[in-house]
């Protein structure tokens, strides 16, 4: 499982020309599930992406999580973060996860986020999306589970 997390001033994603989701100051992440992933692989990443202290104290320090800030999430599921481009030009996904087994731990991590997290916004998986944001650093992680686990 690869997140792609991104501290935002504002962030939005939108559908066929309609906003589906919405922010202000708080993190945007784009999730990409592969085929070995699984709830307790979720659980965990969930757990630290909640739990990351990547926002200004009022030192100037990175050391507030999402809480702390009154920070929004907005999930976003992107299988192209499983782009293989070790043979020629064009990317392979065979390891993104099949859509059924995505779309569940996609819902699964919303359903986690939303229990810790007042405002969990969010894409349509599966859909053609739109992701307008205003970067706030810019400050972008990449947690990724083979690290983690």
């Amino acid at each position: 499982m690869r997140f792609v997390i991104q501290r935002v001033n504002r962030a939005s994603v939108s559908v066929d020309g309609q906003v589906v989701g919405k922010i202000n100051k708080g993190l945007l992440v784009l999730i990409g599930v592969c085929q070995e992933d699984n709830e307790e692989i979720a659980d965990k990443m969930t757990r630290k992406l909640i739990g990351m202290r990547i926002f200004e104290d009022e030192n100037g320090k990175t050391n507030l999580d999402l809480s702390s800030v009154k920070g929004e999430l907005l999930l976003v599921s992107q299988f192209t973060l499983y782009a293989d481009c070790k043979k020629g030009n064009r990317p392979s996904f065979v390891r993104a996860g099949q859509p059924e087994m995505a779309e569940k731990l996609y819902r699964h991590i919303i359903d986690l986020c939303s229990q810790e997290i007042p405002v969990v916004e969010q894409g349509i998986f599966g859909a053609d999306m739109k992701v307008d944001l205003e970067n706030d650093g810019p400050f972008t992680v990449i947690l990724d589970s083979i690290e983690i686990m």
